[in-house]
């Protein structure tokens, strides 16, 4: 046959082509089987675009093939979602099939013709569906961006849970926020490798020189509840933040980097950041500082830049504990620092033996969990007695 009759003829079989092309779909492909009615016939519109794209293309073939955007553009919107790209190159194997079953015995032009396009249609296909994946990752990098900014400054909304479910945040339980230095090249794709294979979770965000990462758990699918509320999962014990903290370091840039307390939930990540931010700020005061460092190991230089969180923690967990257990071990406590933490000068100016300065050194470590004997911590220690004899309210007067 010549060309104008071969196309006469294809024109004329459309139609067959297309109901052969649907009941070949049926009988082997299970998820097309699988779909609603309203995809399948979506689906079936697709391929017989693609026939008839194919018609014109011979046609003419200096023409633009048929992607996979021209077709899936008059169907539904969700169809594009649902039908993932090893599925639309299914679909078009099996158009190409049926119709070079039903033109083998055409001419090699037309056969050579369908090879050559199903080619073409196979590159189109996965260029629309790069396309897509790079719109969404940029879509889901300034998401990601918005949500970890709502969390730094605290403006929740209800939209906010939502968009932490778009993202596909596998956090549960317990959060912390880590602040560093952003590197000149920031591999994303390791931070994430990285938690995921210490079971945890990140959102990540840049602002301006600043790294920070909202850090959660992320329990195993097959973990029970009595594991998740445990301290075990499964056989492993839970890895501290800290730990997550100190294998996440190498994808920071140079600088400090600090840790912020743990808090319940995503919800409560605000006061994370907020003492994470408070510690990155004032780092450089502590000649030593370890990286990563806790936030609350930089309590007294935070208390002293202005931080009310830092003072609030300071008179909640040490100076209020100590006062209402025993105002001796305040006491004590408060002599020992003032004398240079030497036990002899205390034990002179408290008219006791030196074992009962230790006695009750001992007793305070126990109380609040800070070793005033250490000289980092004996700093910790006195700021928080300078600050709560600060926050005490003044004495009565005499008449």
């Amino acid at each position: 046959m010549t060309k104008a009759e071969t196309l006469t003829w294809l024109r004329k079989i459309s139609g067959e082509l297309a109901t052969a092309t649907l009941k070949r779909l049926e009988d082997t492909l299970p998820w097309y089987r699988d779909m609603p009615p309203g995809r399948r016939s979506a689906v079936g519109l697709v391929a017989q675009a693609g026939i008839s794209s194919f018609i014109s293309w011979f046609d003419d073939p200096r023409s633009t093939p048929w992607i996979a955007a021209d077709v899936f553009g008059a169907a539904p919107r969700e169809l594009l979602r649902s039908v993932s790209l090893q599925q639309t190159l299914q679909l078009i194997k099996v158009t190409v099939e049926v119709v070079e079953d039903r033109v083998k015995h055409g001419s090699e032009p037309l056969r050579e013709a369908i090879l050559l396009y199903s080619r073409e249609i196979a590159f189109g296909a996965a260029d629309v569906y790069a396309r897509a994946a790079e719109a969404r990752g940029l879509w889901d990098a300034r998401l990601e961006a918005l949500v970890v900014d709502s969390i730094l400054t605290g403006e929740y909304d209800d939209e906010l849970p939502s968009r932490i479910a778009a993202l596909g945040w596998h956090g549960h339980g317990e959060v912390s926020v880590l602040v560093g230095t952003a590197p000149k090249m920031l591999d994303v794709d390791q931070l994430r490798r990285t938690a995921r294979h210490m079971s945890a979770d990140v959102l990540i965000g840049v602002q301006g020189s600043r790294l920070v990462l909202v850090i959660g758990r992320a329990w195993p699918s097959n973990a029970t509840p009595e594991e998740q509320y445990g301290e075990t999962v499964g056989a492993s014990p839970i890895v501290s933040f800290l730990e997550i903290a100190t294998q996440l370091e190498p994808g920071f840039g140079a600088g400090h980097l600090v840790l912020g307390h743990e808090v319940p939930s995503l919800v409560d990540a605000s006061k994370s950041a907020k003492a994470a931010l408070a510690g990155f700020a004032v780092a450089k005061a502590w000649r030593n500082c370890p990286r990563p460092v806790h936030a609350d190991d930089l309590l007294p230089e935070r208390a002293l830049a202005g931080d009310g969180l830092a003072r609030a923690t300071l008179i909640n967990r040490i100076y209020r504990p100590l006062q209402a257990h025993s105002t001796e071990l305040l006491t004590t406590l408060w002599c020992y620092l003032d004398n240079g933490r030497s036990l002899e000068a205390t034990a002179r100016e408290l008219f006791v033996h030196p074992n009962t300065v230790r006695y009750r050194l001992k007793r305070v470590s126990e109380v609040i969990g800070w070793d005033a004997t250490g000289a980092r911590e004996a700093l910790i220690l006195q700021a928080a007695l300078i600050v709560g004899s600060i926050n005490e309210p003044d004495a009565p007067r005499r008449p």
